[in-house]
């Protein structure tokens, strides 16, 4: 069976706006896409969920996801309802899996009110992924942001270390010379992302 739905989910700070181009190409090759938009501060896991189970529908599916995204899908499938059986794919681009660095910085520093619910997605520390569902998890190191004066000799996209988007049990980890914020916009990226969707399982 081939993936023939996918979800999409935005990071920290966004809404599905900015991840409008990579849905339009994906519709253009014959995907139903679900472009969801959350309130990253203050999000509604029982609303998030119920909208990708309703989406979803027992029909073969894969969430792409950008940065935070990839903790809320990660959250989604740990929520284990009867809809995300149906997940076979889930791919991140910039997801700091194992918890995110400047989220930790600004956390320690009392900076929570710019984070706040976030935090509970933000520092998780994982280490593994135990899903059925697959994991490609995308990274950018071009470090255009905060991460080079935070953490000197680090490779990151600028916002995520390297590192943080690695994670035991993953199927691929694919590194790409770009910016955080850049890997959504990025047709080799989205050429990755197509042919990752179009594979066989």
């Amino acid at each position: 069976m081939a993936v023939t739905r996918v979800v999409v989910l935005h990071g920290l700070y966004m809404s599905g706006f900015v991840m409008r181009p990579l849905c339009e190409r994906l519709e253009k090759l014959g995907f139903e896409i679900l472009n969801l938009s959350y309130n990253t501060l203050t999000p509604d896991r029982h609303t998030i969920f119920e909208q990708i189970d309703a989406f979803v529908a027992g029909h073969e599916a894969a969430l792409v996801c950008h940065s935070m995204g990839g903790l809320v899908a990660r959250d989604y499938l740990t929520h284990n309802s009867e809809a995300s059986s149906a997940i076979s794919k889930v791919i991140t681009l910039g997801t700091p899996h194992k918890g995110s660095y400047i989220a930790k910085h600004m956390h320690d520093r009392g900076f929570d009110m710019l984070l706040k619910n976030s935090v509970e997605y933000l520092l998780s520390q994982q280490q593994n992924w135990p899903f059925k569902a697959k994991l490609y998890s995308i990274a950018g190191d071009l470090p255009i942001g905060l991460m080079p004066l935070l953490k000197k000799g680090s490779r990151s996209d600028g916002t995520v270390l390297l590192d943080e988007t690695k994670l035991q049990g993953m199927a691929e980890h694919k590194i790409f010379r770009l910016s955080h914020t850049t890997l959504i916009y990025s047709r080799t990226v989205l050429d990755y992302i197509v042919e990752v969707l179009k594979r066989d399982q």
